[in-house]
């Protein structure tokens, strides 16, 4: 527990010797206190012991709020903060139902179904419920059960925690084997609902639609219940997941205390980056230095890192910096990310929770409502990406009543900057509404291909899967994927069904990551990253370990590696085209257009640069024979054409690089519009574009089909582009960085450039 306020321990790490201009903005958020309920009538007597025993006297309003309407069959979504009690608003309904509902020789209650974005979120739950100690049937099912454990749990479980893609891949294809199960089933918990966006988003609601199909099948009907921190506008949200009206309930009545937050912006090196741009010292460096202090300072901290290497490397040098302070402290600092084996990760989860840990370098596989309780601080290095994200990892500081620490240290990029100093855009801003599209063909295909493997579509059932359901439907019969016959559509092929559709967009398997020596899977990489981190010749962190790959087997997702130190780092060079396919809507804005509709992208990895560690020193390219690939996906571009270019006075020798410059800028800041981070999109700019003739810039979703992030972009172009246009201006650098245009993912190593360029096109495309 914080023993020092958390504003004066901010001003304290702020006053450090060499740190007096890095404090840009602190916000002191008060105290709220609690708003308490009796306990529902109807509620298990059992159930409210176990909660009593754990020190719940009374529940929160909210809490009662949810759980009766619950309880009287409204499909609920609880949208209320981080540690407000959400599990308890659907677990006494849940738990009540499956205790009442058992039969007198024990046999099976109703039936409840938990699902989580993550395998670690459903462990922690299960934790819980197992703590809480009523006598309830509870199992995980998920990819880290053995048979037993599956076969148990489809036989005997009563409150069965997994996921989405177990639900897609195993329940809903074998639900004969469950029909025992599906006829109980009561309710449905949907947790960290605000997960679901983009093309997983559009992919969950329609496991979701089938899994109302098959209950309906059996005769049941679930209460569908969702609980998120940070979503906006549940109601809307909530329904476009499950497909039904959903009560929201967001009046918050759990106590907090007092939460600061921080804003931090690392100060500017004498090291002249590309182009001779100035640089700002990493996030990630500073971040490791407010780990080594926190931790030193007895403050338990975790620091959420964007990339897997750079949690490894905070940690290590958190680790390294208390060495010298305590040969106690370094043992207490780890690292936590996805790729681990599922017994480390759960090492390391009750290390954190017992307090033997004080520090933890983290991914966002930690931002998910993780049973973590302690934390005094959070650092987040770098900007999430998303206001909702950025409130879910501040919000696991200060878990009950007690105070809280938040510090966001911005990297060198646009949105980073744009934000420490525009403090309202972050902190005075609602969340951003989830954005995705149920009616993705991509999406909405494989599902019926899945459903009409699970039970024959009917007439009946075209409405469950949206409008364009039919139109899909004939394409599928004209594949030969489905036949018509007079009961209705029948799965024809002798693939699982539930194969096409790759829920996560992963891009296909995980590449496994076998090290040469001794055989073992030291841990994985989801297949489009593949090209990029796992090539031949690539250097790659685990857990602190520095590994080189010999040999990356696309046949057989397979990347050889072996224990190394070389010295270096790798970074991948990409090339991409693109081509449109449908304009769909346009918009002229004066002589220039913006247009959004469909595009192919065709990228390829051709070379990786070697970098000496830490100066960042070229060392030298190497070439790679990777194959293409194309993603046939949404994008939003506009056009400029070459009269208007002449006469804004810009010379033709600069136009790639000032639409490139633009191009770079304006994917940094998408994410302050939508439900998305630059990761999730992708950009394309050229002199002369051969489909338009003109000066083009693309700006794309990176997931096949779209998913709703650039038709965002479209619908709020002006914002979106003035945003752009003030970042670079406002800019205190000459001739363009990583602050303002230049991009973390160029494959073309940020070249050509042109800031000033960058700024007439702009003017001119907003008429300014």
């Amino acid at each position: 527990m914080l023993t020092t306020a958390t504003g004066d321990l901010v001003r304290r790490l702020a006053a450090v010797p060499g740190r007096e201009d890095r404090l840009a903005h602190l916000e002191q958020v008060p105290p709220r206190e609690a708003v308490f309920a009796d306990w529902p009538t109807w509620a298990s007597a059992d159930v409210v012991r176990a909660f009593t025993a754990r020190g719940i006297e009374r529940p929160w309003q909210h809490q009662v709020v949810a759980a009766e309407a619950a309880h009287e069959g409204s499909h609920v979504i609880v949208s209320t903060g981080t540690a407000s009690g959400k599990s308890l608003a659907y677990q006494l309904p849940a738990l009540t139902a499956i205790r009442d509902g058992r039969g007198p020789r024990g046999e099976r209650g109703a039936g409840v179904l938990y699902l989580a974005p993550t395998k670690a979120l459903a462990q922690d739950q299960l934790t819980g419920l197992r703590e809480l100690g009523v006598d309830v049937r509870a199992v995980t099912h998920d990819g880290d059960s053995t048979r037993e454990q599956r076969d148990w749990a489809r036989d005997f479980g009563e409150y069965i925690l997994t996921n989405p893609d177990m639900l897609h891949r195993s329940l809903l294809p074998g639900h004969e084997r469950w029909k025992t199960y599906f006829r109980s089933l009561r309710y449905v918990v949907i947790d960290e609902c605000h997960h679901y966006r983009g093309v997983f988003g559009a992919h969950v609601s329609h496991v979701l639609r089938r899994l109302r199909r098959i209950c309906a099948l059996y005769g049941s009907s679930p209460t569908f219940i969702l609980a998120s921190a940070t979503v906006a506008e549940p109601a809307i949200a909530g329904e476009r997941l499950i497909g039904l009206p959903v009560l929201p309930v967001t009046a918050d009545a759990s106590p907090r205390g007092e939460l600061s937050i921080a804003l931090w912006q690392p100060p500017l090196t004498t090291y002249a980056g590309e182009n001779g741009a100035p640089v700002r010292r990493a996030a990630s460096a500073e971040t490791a230095d407010l780990l080594a202090d926190l931790v030193s300072s007895d403050v338990r901290t975790l620091a959420f890192v964007r990339s897997r290497v750079g949690a490894e490397q905070v940690a290590l040098t958190a680790a390294a910096e208390l060495a010298e302070v305590d040969p106690s402290l370094p043992g207490r600092v780890a690292s936590y990310r996805g790729g681990y084996l599922p017994e480390e990760r759960r090492a390391i989860e009750a290390s954190l929770r017992s307090g033997e840990l004080l520090g933890l370098a983290a991914t966002n596989a930690l931002e998910l409502g993780i049973d973590i309780s302690g934390l005094d601080a959070v650092v987040l290095a770098g900007y999430p990406g998303r206001r909702s994200a950025f409130w879910q990892q501040i919000g696991r500081a200060g878990r009950g009543a007690g105070d809280a620490l938040g510090i966001l240290v911005a990297r060198d990029d646009p949105l980073d900057t744009y934000l420490v100093t525009h403090p309202d855009a972050l902190l005075g801003q609602p969340v951003e509404a989830t954005v995705f599209d149920p009616a993705n063909p991509y999406v909405v295909g494989p599902h019926l291909c899945a459903a009409a493997q699970e039970l024959p579509l009917t007439e009946a059932d075209l409405p469950l899967f949206g409008p364009g359901a039919r139109e899909i439907l004939e394409s599928l019969v004209a594949s030969g994927l489905l036949r018509k016959r007079p009961r209705g559509w029948y799965w024809t092929d002798r693939r699982r069904a539930a194969d096409l559709a790759d829920i996560r967009s992963s891009g296909g398997s995980q590449v496994q990551l076998i090290e040469a020596e001794t055989g073992r899977v030291v841990g994985t990489v989801d297949a489009a990253s593949s090209h990029a981190s796992a090539h031949a010749g690539a250097v790659y962190i685990h857990r602190g370990e520095t590994y080189l790959v010999h040999e990356l087997d696309l046949d057989e997702n397979v990347a050889v590696i072996s224990r190394d130190d070389p010295g270096y780092s790798t970074s991948a060079r990409e090339i991409t085209e693109i081509s449109t396919v449908t304009e769909r809507e346009q918009v002229a804005w004066g002589e220039c257009h913006l247009a959004y509709g469909d595009v192919d992208v065709t990228h390829q990895v051709v070379s990786f640069l070697r970098r000496r560690q830490p100066s960042g020193e070229v060392l030298g390219e190497e070439l790679l024979d990777l194959p293409e690939r194309t993603l046939r996906t949404s994008a939003v571009w506009w056009t400029v054409p070459a009269s208007a270019l002449e006469a804004a006075g810009l010379d033709k020798a600069d136009i790639p690089g000032a639409a490139h410059a633009a191009e770079h800028c304006s994917i940094g800041l998408l994410p302050l519009i939508a439900t998305c981070d630059r990761w999730d999109i992708g950009g394309v700019s050229t002199a002369s574009h051969p489909d338009t003739g003109m000066l083009t810039v693309f700006v794309y979703d990176g997931h096949p089909g779209g998913a709703g992030f650039s038709e965002r972009g479209f619908r709020a172009a002006r914002e979106w582009l003035g945003a752009t246009l003030e970042t670079i201006e406002a800019c205190e650098c000459d001739d363009g960085c990583p602050s303002c245009v230049q991009s973390p993912k160029c494959g073309n190593q940020n070249n050509p450039l042109d800031k000033h360029g960058a700024i007439v096109l702009l003017r001119l495309l907003l008429q300014k």
